[in-house]
């Protein structure tokens, strides 16, 4: 019989506190929030630009799946909850230190905004369509009347979303790989490269898929950016963070992070873009689709990663 000397309590499950209970549910939010966040974010730009014409897709074309990405996000969050009958109760307070209640309140001006947003765009999807509802037609009358103020409502409302869906991370401080100040405009900047990569994939106009082209070419720079000071500021940090770094330096997140996530979602989309804008022809749906897969790798990574990652030795 082997004998075994246990020396500390710890060795037993559940004694160190754990934060491993997040599925697949929050980073499939995470995603579709900074998703819709960077289509309703263009849309708001282009038509306080007054490029509406010139760029049909990114203002009015593209905002027509925000409502169905956002409805499904928040129904992921809404399984991950675990009393979910009392959700309201976000609704009954605002809390500005927390950015759960920054979320939901910025979830509950987003949805519906790119709800009225949509619907007054209706007929270029459905010619001469007719709202047999009065006041469906009352709104969109309203909408495309007070159409500027609604989108300096939405752009900023969609920066807001774009950051907290990084900050929602960042704000779990007992986390190493979290505790950083930089998710918050990386997951800006690659919800902004998301939606620029689907109006990108939606555009039938070469001009604009041209444009969104060179768009997403500088989000991919700044994200890179991004990705590398995020990891200079953790080898020049603690050990504990130090320790966390190691999961992408040689851990197990390694080929994940920077095959699928670096190479995959961000290099390979940017060459292809690159030859794209040289005259070469190259399938708009393949950078497109890479880019979207990428920030969707690059949000399992962050979440799984980040449950792993502790102070506690």
């Amino acid at each position: 019989m082997n004998e075994e000397i246990i020396l500390s309590g710890r060795m037993n499950p559940k004694i160190d506190p754990t934060l491993g209970i997040w599925g697949w549910e929050i980073p499939l939010y995470l995603f579709l929030g900074g998703l819709a966040a960077g289509i309703l974010f263009f849309a708001a730009l282009y038509t306080i630009l007054g490029r509406e014409k010139e760029l049909p897709t990114a203002v009015r074309k593209a905002t027509f799946i925000v409502p169905a990405i956002l409805v499904i996000g928040l129904f992921a969050l809404f399984l991950d909850l675990k009393n979910k009958l009392y959700f309201w109760q976000l609704y009954t307070t605002i809390r500005l230190e927390s950015p759960m209640s920054w979320g939901a309140w910025v979830l509950m001006l987003v949805t519906p905004l790119s709800i009225v947003w949509s619907v007054a765009y209706w007929r270029d999807l459905v010619p001469n369509w007719k709202f047999k509802v009065e006041w469906l037609e009352f709104v969109e009358k309203q909408v495309n009347k007070y159409r500027k103020p609604l989108a300096w409502m939405m752009i900023v409302s969609s920066v807001i979303l774009g950051i907290y869906t990084g900050i929602l991370l960042s704000a779990f401080n007992a986390r190493p790989l979290w505790n950083t100040s930089i998710l918050g405009p990386l997951f800006l900047v690659s919800g902004l490269s998301t939606g620029a990569a689907v109006i990108m994939w939606m555009s039938k106009n070469h001009l604009e898929r041209t444009w969104f082209s060179k768009i997403d070419l500088i989000l991919i720079g700044i994200e890179i950016f991004f990705i590398i000071h995020l990891f200079m500021g953790f080898l020049a940090s603690n050990a504990a963070q130090i320790e966390a770094a190691q999961l992408f330096l040689g851990g197990v997140y390694t080929l994940p992070f920077w095959g699928g996530v670096v190479v995959l979602g961000l290099l390979v989309p940017a060459i292809l873009e690159i030859l794209e804008l040289r005259g070469k022809k190259v399938p708009v749906a393949l950078p497109a689709f890479l880019i979207l897969l990428g920030g969707m790798i690059f949000r399992f990574i962050m979440v799984d990663a980040g449950q792993l990652s502790k102070y506690l030795y």
